[in-house]
Formats: structure tokens, sequence, C-alpha cells
């Protein structure tokens, strides 16, 4: 989950000036969290919590209202009642990690998955999208190879991941669907030698790139896990009641999945940030 909230920071800065080189400062002065980050949070909070999907996305996006969410979401959640509007678009995606990295089965991922994307995202390919993200991060999270997690994305969703970094890179531009946003995100998870590498793979192809980058982020950390410092820049630079959150997520999950692979002393010394 922290690895989606760091690709979303570090790409806050180039989703409207995108960069094609992996040669940039990781975090810049004006490095900032985005609507990915309360959307994740949300996500996290409902199922830690067993809190209604709806009521909890509303709560934390009304509490956090200017954080740049698209239109149709603001609408969505500005409303006295909400319903699915048929999304397709990378949001299912770059939210649902708190999903995979909470579940015991893959099964039970899917299920968590689709629970917290339906309520807006409820077009097929937003679905699909949300869904293969979650496979994604709970199968790299539990140690399959990346030869493994790919041909099991590519069979079971029909995205095609054989194509490099290097190869999306040059004509690739911003796109904000399922589509055309979580294959290549994965493939620059899944090609990254570690998890800063990963990170900088995601914003180097250009695109949407703090919500690609968070949904690279978030599998990049069930591969590798963070390094103490980034964990660390990335905590200082959230408010206190969704940093609660996430926290609340790394000292609970292994209760929901019998062990954590995260630099807990990172975790631990936030408190004191």
């Amino acid at each position: 989950m922290l690895g989606a909230i760091i690709g979303d920071i570090v790409g806050s800065v180039y989703e409207f000036d995108n960069i094609k080189t992996k040669d940039f400062p990781l975090f810049r002065e004006d490095s900032r969290i985005t609507d990915d980050t309360v959307c994740t949070v949300a996500v996290a909070d409902s199922i830690l919590n067993n809190r209604d999907p709806v009521e909890t996305m509303v709560y934390w996006c009304r509490k956090h209202n200017s954080m740049g969410y698209g239109d149709r979401f603001v609408k969505w959640f500005d409303l006295p009642w909400q319903e699915p509007y048929g999304s397709f678009g990378n949001g299912a995606a770059m939210r649902v990690s708190p999903a995979a990295f909470l579940a015991p089965t893959i099964e039970c991922a899917r299920k968590l998955a689709l629970r917290v994307t339906e309520i807006t995202h409820n077009h097929p390919e937003g679905i699909k999208g949300a869904l293969a993200t979650s496979d994604a991060i709970w199968m790299a999270f539990n140690s399959a190879e990346p030869t493994e997690i790919r041909k099991h994305i590519e069979t079971m969703y029909g995205y095609d991941l054989n194509r490099t970094v290097d190869l999306i890179r040059p004509t690739y531009k911003f796109n904000e669907s399922c589509m055309g946003t979580v294959p290549e995100a994965i493939i620059c998870a899944l090609e990254a030698a570690d998890f800063e590498d990963a990170i900088r793979n995601a914003i180097s192809i250009g695109g949407d790139s703090d919500t690609l980058a968070a949904i690279t982020g978030a599998i990049a950390e069930a591969r590798f896990m963070i390094p103490d410092d980034i964990c660390q820049e990335a905590l200082r630079r959230m408010p206190d009641d969704l940093r609660m959150v996430i926290l609340q997520m790394y000292r609970d999950a292994s209760k929901h999945t019998g062990g954590f692979r995260m630099p807990l002393s990172a975790v631990a010394g936030s408190f004191a940030i």
C-alpha cells in the first residue's frame, strides 16, 4: 500500500509535465500526495475496519476534497447518494492495493477488490483493471516470479505484457483508462531491479504519471519491499489522519496474512515524525 502512495507522490509533479528519462530526483520539494493516496487510504480503512466502502470513500474524499479528483468522481462523492457510474478509468487499479495486501488467498483478494471497485468503476474494463492489479500484487507478495505473474495476467485478463519499458517509452502517451495504464504499470514493476527502479520505470514512460507509478509501486513493494529512507520520506509528506490508517494497516497486517514484509522500523519511527 505504501508503495502505491510513494508512486503517487513521486509522480505528482510529472503528471502534466512528462519526462522520458529515469534520471530525476525521486522526491522534489513540491512532490505531494494526490487523490490517488486519499482513495487508497479509504480502501484500506474500509477493509481494515469493516466499513461500508461507499461511505468510507465519501468520508475521506470529502475530508480531503482538493486533491485533483476527476470531474465525474467529484460529482459522485458530492451527491447525497452514490451510484456506480460505469467508469473504466485507471482509478480502479491505483486504489486497490490494500485488498491484495490484506487477503490470505488470491480468491479473497479478488472479492475484496471487486467490493471496493464496483462502487464506482463497474464497467467490465474497470473491474478487470482492478482485479489484474490485485492479482499481480498478491502473487508478487507471495513470492511468484515475474514470468509466472506475466503469464497469469496475460492468460486471465488478456493484457499484452510482451513488451519492455524501453519499447513503450518512445510512443506512450497520456491515458487515464485501465486498458491504457494497467498493462504498462505491471511491465514497469516486473522489469525492475528493485523498488526504486520500478518507480523510475513508471515515471520514465510518461502518461498519467502519478496513477501509473501508484499501480507500479504497489506491485514493486510486494516484490522487493521499500527501503527505509523512502518509507520515511513518504510518510513525512502525509497528513496525520491518512498516515495513521497506513500505520494501522502495517501493524495489523499479520492478523490477515500471517506475516508482512515491511521495514517495520520505518513504520515505528513514523510515530515520531
